[in-house]
């Protein structure tokens, strides 16, 4: 059978075998449908066989297709990875009481952007403007949809057509190419870059100090760390020279830490600390140590955030209803640091003992071993996992996966399995073995890996 056989679409749709097709769906979808099935056997990439084209086998696949796209693209699915923070899937889970804020506002109208004692139109910002005064010791506060757009913002606003310092070392490139000196030129700043990749001095600051300065800035090592023969200028050596020359410092914080804990370290400084220190303007994630949702918090000196706030590119980046209430409902939270880590996803998985987590494990192995799967089987092992989301860089967190041993599938086959199945689970391959990180797991999560295994292995 030669390509130019194949009937063309419009021919096949007419054909009596997609006549309850589209019945039970539009013509337009079953013809999207049945062009990406033809585009496949176009392509060449299997045999040519006679029985691909005839219109019940078509109207099959175009049936199973359809079905697969009635399910949502965006979906739940289980992390068994142990990274708290996986960019991929979707950072920090939110605590219940965001979750139940964005269901009370979304569902409604809401004083979104209406002072309710004026009667006047207000500012998104002023919804959690009074939290993060209180949280942060700063003087005021701007949210925007990302600590991206945060940066580009604060530049845009206090440095346009003038320079920013920034130390060599800490021209960042974080996840999704972000790179800061990319970010700075879209601002319309002007770089000035000092000091060496490994060593920056203040007094490498103070020599680029001239007329056209705006802003002398410091970025957080989010991502990586420099070790050995390093030097960089600490927050308050900064502050000091700029307040000695009227210069505002910006610090991008990248994650942003609120509390103090066993597992954050140096390596996480704190928010209201860096306001302590005298920083002019911070800005930091809502979606990452913070626990929250994806968000650009920009706090700092009244004025400086004034000019921020009233920019046209804030308007371009301003926050979501939605987002607004779990970034609120989370601040909230933050009042009570016992509250914070015990009902914010994100701390209470980096506080959770060693031993709680290898319980878990454990139990999802008898779950898993007394289905009498073949030809499989599964250790429950000690091993380390990152942090994620660009946060805390050097610290691998103790925890307990299982590892699965099978003759049946490669890890890499094993891996799709485990992708494919409803909800999907999400695993990682460690020493060429297949683990699922139980960090990450919930335990209302291992009925669900359990059966997972049985559809895998009972193929």
């Amino acid at each position: 059978m030669k390509y130019r056989d194949i009937p063309p679409i419009h021919r096949l749709l007419d054909d009596p075998h997609f006549a309850s097709l589209t019945e039970c769906h539009t013509r337009n979808q079953v013809k999207l449908a049945l062009r990406e099935i033809m585009d496949v056997i176009r392509s060449g990439k299997k045999t040519l066989n006679p029985a691909d084209i005839e219109p019940a086998n078509l109207a099959q696949q175009v049936e199973i297709r359809l079905q697969i796209k009635k399910q949502s693209s965006l979906r739940k699915l289980i992390n068994a990875t142990g990274t708290i923070l996986h960019t991929n899937l979707g950072r920090a889970p939110l605590a219940r009481e965001a979750i139940e804020a964005v269901g009370r506002i979304s569902t409604g109208y809401s004083n979104l952007e209406l002072d309710l004692g004026t009667g006047k139109r207000g500012r998104r910002s002023d919804h959690v403007g009074e939290l993060l005064r209180e949280l942060t010791g700063c003087e005021a506060a701007a949210v925007v949809n990302n600590n991206a757009g945060a940066v580009l913002l604060v530049l845009s606003a206090l440095a346009q057509d003038r320079e920013v310092i920034v130390s060599r070392g800490e021209l960042i490139e974080i996840g999704g190419n972000f790179r800061m000196p990319d970010v700075m030129k879209m601002s319309g700043c002007r770089l000035k870059e000092v000091g060496t990749t490994n060593r920056t001095h203040l007094s490498d600051y103070a020599h680029a100090i001239n007329e056209t300065t705006a802003l002398l800035m410091k970025a957080h090592f989010s991502n990586f760390q420099m070790v050995g023969f390093t030097r960089e200028v600490l927050l308050p050596e900064l502050v000091s020279l700029g307040r000695s020359h009227s210069i505002p410092v910006v610090f991008d914080l990248g994650s942003g830490c609120m509390v103090d804990g066993p597992r954050m370290g140096r390596d996480a400084p704190r928010v209201d600390q860096c306001i302590a220190e005298g920083t002019d303007i911070v800005s930091f994630s809502g979606d990452k140590l913070l626990g929250g949702p994806q968000a650009g918090i920009i706090i700092g000196r009244r004025e400086l955030i004034g000019r921020i706030a009233d920019h046209p590119l804030a308007r371009a980046l301003r926050i979501d209803k939605m987002t607004l209430a779990a970034l609120e409902a989370t601040l909230s939270l933050y009042r009570d640091p016992h509250t914070a880590w015990s009902r914010i996803p994100t701390l209470r998985m980096l506080a959770e003992p060693d031993t709680e987590i290898r319980k878990r494990a454990r139990s999802a192995a008898r779950r898993i071993q007394r289905l009498n799967l073949p030809n499989l089987k599964l250790t429950v092992k000690p091993d380390t996992a990152p942090v994620g989301g660009g946060a805390l860089p050097l610290l691998e967190m103790p925890t307990s996966v299982i590892e699965i041993e099978t003759d049946l599938k490669s890890p890499q086959t094993l891996m799709e399995a485990f992708r494919n199945q409803s909800p999907p689970v999400i695993c990682r391959i460690s020493k060429d073995h297949v683990c699922l990180d139980f960090r990450t797991v919930e335990n209302t999560e291992l009925g669900a890996i359990a059966r997972a295994f049985q559809s895998v292995f009972s193929r």
